[in-house]
């Protein structure tokens, strides 16, 4: 047997102490890391979801850690049921399977993006120091990092400037510790949020870190897997910047202030994922993320002609096309 099927004969007999009725176990969704996920469906109906996480590679305990945050925050975050961290089995309540990515078109967008606005001001303004690992200047600078070392070099077989990344990401990193912190999702988009009551479940949080707050607004305005038209995203943004103003929440007075962050912050992030989609293929054999690198370039590369600033980062993206 492989290694995967040892470890799921033993959830299955982890999950049969632990359910109530007979059931069945099918593939629930993929993940980017080594977590896998299986819907359990009861005999009477019922259905639960069974994480495996192998512990050599995986820690359950930010995701029971954080899933309780969320949950006291008001947030609809799936319910630990049961778990073993020893072995790296979770069971957890079901939140469906209709995901934002898969349910969002013109006409629901606006509703469910609000939805998801307020879902996120509940997580901010539960925010308390010392709860979460800090987002701090070691991490910010490890994952731009992986643009050159992983995107550049590994898959474009390319090299760069090392000056113009350092003063772009000094830059970025600069911005990123000067806003107010907060807690992060780190991975708050679509793909993540599932459409339920009280709508919406949020998923993959286990990665939760103190940090800006600008930083989950921009993975949701512009995410991995789907893009808005830019008015579109300027107008999501107004709105969450306007909720958060009367929610108290340390937001920049000035919008044009907020927006730059925004925009500053969403770079650090693309630049970070064109990296990590890269390493998925060429270390991890998963190479279909790579399809959705031009939507990284592109957000990178137009938020990099706005500033001056960012103007080298913007010849630097033109160089690799």
């Amino acid at each position: 047997m492989i290694h995967g099927d040892v470890r799921r004969a033993a959830l299955e007999r982890w999950l049969a102490v632990h359910l109530p009725a007979a059931f069945s176990l099918t593939p629930a969704s993929e993940d980017a890391s080594f977590r896998r996920y299986f819907r359990a469906a009861l005999d009477d109906g019922r259905s639960f979801v069974a994480m495996d996480a192998p512990p050599d590679k995986e820690d359950c305990r930010p995701f029971v850690h954080v899933a309780r945050l969320l949950r006291a925050a008001g947030v609809h975050a799936p319910e630990v049921h049961a778990q073993d961290l020893d072995q790296g089995f979770l069971l957890l309540a079901d939140l469906g399977t209709r995901s934002y990515l898969q349910e969002l078109n013109a006409q629901n967008a606006g509703r469910l993006f609000a939805d998801a606005t307020d879902a996120l001001l509940k997580w901010q303004l539960a925010s308390k120091a010392g709860e979460l690992p800090e987002y701090d200047e070691s991490l910010l600078r490890r994952e731009l990092n992986l643009f050159p070392e992983w995107y550049v070099e590994k898959h474009l077989g390319k090299t760069v400037s090392k000056e113009t990344l350092e003063s772009i990401f000094a830059l970025l990193v600069k911005s990123a510790l000067a806003q107010p912190a907060v807690y992060v999702h780190r991975d708050y988009m679509p793909r993540n949020l599932m459409v339920c009551e009280p709508n919406p479940g949020v998923l993959d949080f286990q990665d939760a870190v103190f940090g800006p707050i600008t930083y989950d607004p921009v993975c949701l305005m512009r995410d991995a897997f789907i893009s808005w038209p830019e008015e579109q995203v300027l107008d999501w943004t107004v709105r969450y910047w306007e909720k958060a103003k009367q929610a108290k929440l340390p937001v920049a007075a000035d919008f044009g202030e907020f927006w730059r962050a925004f925009e500053w912050m969403g770079l650090q992030r693309h630049l970070k994922v064109l990296g990590i989609f890269a390493r998925l293929k060429h270390r991890d054999g998963k190479p279909k993320y790579l399809a959705d690198t031009p939507r990284f370039i592109g957000y990178a590369a137009s938020v990099s002609r706005r500033y001056r600033e960012l103007a080298s980062l913007a010849r630097l993206l033109d160089g690799l096309a």
